[in-house]
């Protein structure tokens, strides 16, 4: 099954989606996530995204995501647009809604667990998983930190104190 645009993609039945094995795919146009639009330099551009629903080693139900597109983040040097290449692949542990997710799940790199409620909405869960993967502080590899008018080195309000302990005076 495939979808485009931003309409509502809903799993109805989680458990049923991951034990039958099924795939949904689609596109959401960035604009179209709001949360994340609020991190980004601007929303152009769109995520393709699939949803894959399987059993685990253990039997215990699981939804493999990944996504991909490029998104235009905010370089936090100098605050222009920065180009980030997404691609997003999560394993997601079904946990029945009410029930706590066990330790040994809690302490597992390799996968998060979530609670899989009726009706779960496909596009908030993407929207999700990419805001959890997005940079702290991204930036330019060659950018340089930002300078005052002027352009010059900006001095110290304490190099008047050194001058003055080495006897040199004020400057």
């Amino acid at each position: 099954m495939s979808q485009k645009g931003s309409s509502p993609v809903v799993l109805s039945d989680p458990f049923k989606f991951a034990r039958d094995s099924r795939v949904l795919r689609g596109e959401v146009a960035v604009a179209g996530l709001g949360r994340l639009v609020d991190q980004l330099f601007d929303s152009s551009g769109s995520i393709v995204w699939a949803l894959t629903g399987e059993l685990g080693v253990d039997r215990k139900p699981r939804l493999r995501l990944t996504a991909s597109g490029s998104l235009r983040l905010r370089c936090q040097r100098c605050l222009g647009g920065l180009e980030w290449p997404l691609a997003l692949t999560s394993t997601l542990l079904l946990v029945p809604p009410g029930q706590p997710i066990p330790d040994e799940e809690l302490e597992d790199d390799e996968q998060d667990a979530i609670e899989a409620v009726a009706d779960m909405d496909v596009v908030a869960l993407v929207e999700d998983e990419i805001l959890l993967t997005l940079p702290i502080a991204p930036r330019h590899d060659d950018c340089d930190v930002p300078r005052p008018e002027g352009g010059g080195e900006k001095k110290s309000p304490f190099a008047v104190l050194a001058g003055l302990k080495t006897g040199a005076g004020p400057q």
